[in-house]
């Protein structure tokens, strides 16, 4: 009999219902929290969850053509992500593992980020740079985790991004047909204006960058060259960091991850450096760059077929969660 697992998302502004059969995916719900102003009120944003959760689950299953009684299992994002938002997806899914009398897997929101990518784009062991509104971070495999060699020492790159077009004015929403507002203004910009480019080792730091950058615009710098330049500056330390990371670890292959995964402008300039280095690149496609209920489904597979589960009652959420705190039983299967 084949292995079917429910996976539910609910990490920050995403309500995501995925179903996995084995390699197949055959349910992919997906409801988003969009703010009036501002960035993700946690609170309103679980009110939403809650309202919408049961009808998601639902809609999943009647997609995938099963009842929930044909699951194998239920997976669920225990963290990293946002307090409140967590819960609201980990009292569905333990609620249907208890009733359902499935078992309930627990599953890393950064992790699971991983292996949809490796599972879309047929990479096996590659230097790992996720990039989301959460998290920034250079990682690869070694001795049965993901071990991070680099990451930013303040905020993540996409909560950056964010926060600087919003301060400006150019947002929310923050992505137009696919386009981050970052890189919409950016194509408009046609000077490099100084900013902090700041670099240690393999880590990298953006609070002064926007800092700065909001300074230049009230100082009456055009958006548009302002814009140009955070993009490049950024972009360009994230590749940097990457390269150093890629020959520390000797990896012959590059996974781009997380939801900034998306923008064009950082693909090219991570097929300059992967073609200099002679590695190969992979890079998430849209769909699953951003947060989803499939990516949860797959890496519970996964971690069930490797004996990873958890009792409901002890399924607690995690909002600091690290990637390097998981063990990866399954790695190389």
């Amino acid at each position: 009999m084949k292995t079917i697992v429910l996976g539910v998302e609910s990490t920050a502004h995403t309500f995501g219902v995925g179903i996995v059969k084995e390699r197949e995916i055959i349910a992919d719900t997906r409801y988003r929290y969009e703010p009036e102003k501002g960035g993700i009120h946690p609170r309103e944003a679980a009110l939403y969850f809650m309202n919408i959760g049961p009808s998601a689950i639902s809609e999943a299953l009647r997609s995938a053509g099963i009842s929930a009684r044909d699951l194998t299992g239920v997976a669920v994002a225990l963290g990293p992500g946002l307090g409140p938002c967590l819960r609201v997806g980990a009292t569905h899914a333990r609620a249907m593992a208890a009733y359902l009398n499935k078992p309930l897997i627990p599953v890393n929101h950064a992790v699971a980020h991983i292996e949809v990518g490796k599972l879309v784009t047929n990479v096996k062991d590659p230097l790992i740079v996720y990039l989301s509104g959460g998290n920034t971070l250079i990682a690869a495999f070694n001795e049965g985790r993901y071990r991070v060699f680099g990451e930013t020492l303040d905020i993540a790159l996409g909560n950056f991004m964010d926060t600087f077009v919003r301060e400006i004015g150019l947002a929310p929403p923050y992505v137009v047909n696919g386009v981050h507002q970052l890189d919409r203004c950016a194509e408009k910009g046609k000077e490099l204006i100084d900013l902090p480019y700041v670099v240690k080792g393999q880590d990298v730091s953006f609070s002064g960058l926007l800092t700065a950058a909001l300074r230049a615009v009230r100082r009456g710098v055009p958006i548009e060259n302002v814009c140009y330049s955070v993009r490049e500056i950024a972009y360009s330390a994230i590749v940097e960091v990457s390269e150093r990371a890629l020959v520390h670890t000797d990896k012959k292959e590059v996974l781009v991850v997380g939801g900034v995964a998306a923008s064009k402008y950082l693909k090219e300039k991570f097929e300059i450096m992967s073609s200099s280095r002679g590695v190969e690149l992979a890079i998430v496609p849209p769909k699953y760059a951003v947060d989803n209920g499939v990516m949860i489904a797959w890496t519970g597979l996964l971690a069930f077929k490797s004996g990873i589960t958890i009792e409901p009652e002890r399924a607690y959420v995690r909002q600091r969660w690290r990637l390097d705190d998981v063990d990866i039983p399954w790695f190389g299967q």
